[in-house]
């Protein structure tokens, strides 16, 4: 072989060489993360991923199962999802954690928004979680005591006050119990109000009313947020004052709303989820608790239902809808 043609043949392979090294570099395949429930707060944990530089279709793909918070069918969702299978799900609150658990016992599981995942079985502690289970936690048992706080501010004279919750929804148990704790020191009477399946709504809200609250109080929970919409054009209808958890609810006519940023959770998800795609293991993981609370107030919502906001507590209002 002649010297130039020897040389061309070096350089070329010289050239070649870092693009293969290049490609083998590569993920095999795209990692895949699997939701279930998309709502739109699932928005916050995608922006949470396009700020950490992924793109969906090209560093990552979503897989989407429906539930409609049906415990059922969140077992199968999760199952489906466990068979693909997916790199990581991401759940929003107790019962598609619990799902998700179930389903697996060694895909990572980046849990948001839930109650008190020790005593929901997910996690050993909250600085080392020791399994496949990881992420933030509400820990707000002790908001139940503050938002009837709230509601007195508002309404001086309420006395009987509801609570929405779901005994499919490990957290809430820690709810109740506090609530049976706090109430005679806040000198309310609660009147816990079932609903743990989306056939039961319209039964469980047509019993409460018969009860005659004052008002009325509901968490983030999965199952209830999925029926947000019709929660609050119930309770508008029978003009039942409502607090809730998070500033979507606010935003769609509900009163006023005191929690957690829930928004704040999901994009911190996407944290917990790069992460693990670098090799990080769950267990290793603290779970985070909420780091800003919010209040939020609908004034239009308060006219309609012939309620005055005091100065005080519209000035201590991070956001307030006229």
């Amino acid at each position: 072989m002649r010297r130039r043609d020897l040389i061309k043949v070096i350089a070329g392979s010289a050239v070649a060489w870092p693009l293969v090294a290049r490609a083998q570099q590569r993920p095999s395949k795209i990692p895949r993360i699997g939701i279930i429930d998309d709502a739109p707060i699932w928005d916050q944990f995608r922006q949470g991923l396009h700020e950490l530089g992924y793109v969906e279709g090209r560093d990552i793909t979503i897989e989407y199962r429906s539930a409609g918070g049906a415990p059922d069918r969140l077992a199968a969702a999760a199952a489906d999802l466990a068979k693909l299978p997916v790199d990581v799900f991401v759940t929003y609150g107790s019962p598609p954690t619990k799902a998700a658990q179930q389903a697996t016992a060694t895909i990572p599981i980046v849990m948001t928004a839930v109650g008190d995942p020790i005593k929901a079985g997910f996690v050993q502690s909250l600085a080392r979680p020791g399994g496949n289970i990881t992420g933030s936690t509400i820990l707000g048992t002790e908001m139940a005591a503050k938002r009837v706080e709230l509601l007195k501010q508002l309404i001086p004279s309420v006395s009987r006050v509801a609570f929405l919750w779901n005994p499919n929804n490990a957290s809430h148990l820690a709810y109740l119990g506090e609530w049976r704790t706090a109430a005679p020191m806040l000198g309310i009477e609660p009147l816990f109000v079932e609903v743990g399946h989306p056939d039961q709504f319209e039964p469980a809200f047509f019993t409460m009313m018969q009860n005659r609250p004052d008002a009325l109080t509901i968490t983030a929970d999965p199952l209830h947020m999925a029926r947000a919409e019709w929660i609050i054009d119930f309770v508008a209808k029978n003009r039942l004052p409502t607090i809730y958890i998070i500033k979507e609810n606010v935003v769609a006519g509900g009163l006023m709303s005191y929690g957690p940023s829930i928004a704040d959770l999901f994009r911190r998800a996407a944290g917990f989820v790069q992460k693990i795609l670098q090799g990080a293991k769950p267990a290793d993981l603290p779970i985070e608790q909420p780091v800003k609370f919010e209040l939020f107030i609908n004034l239009k919502t308060a006219t309609a239902l012939g309620l005055t906001f005091p100065r005080s507590l519209l000035a201590t209002a991070d956001d307030v809808i006229e």
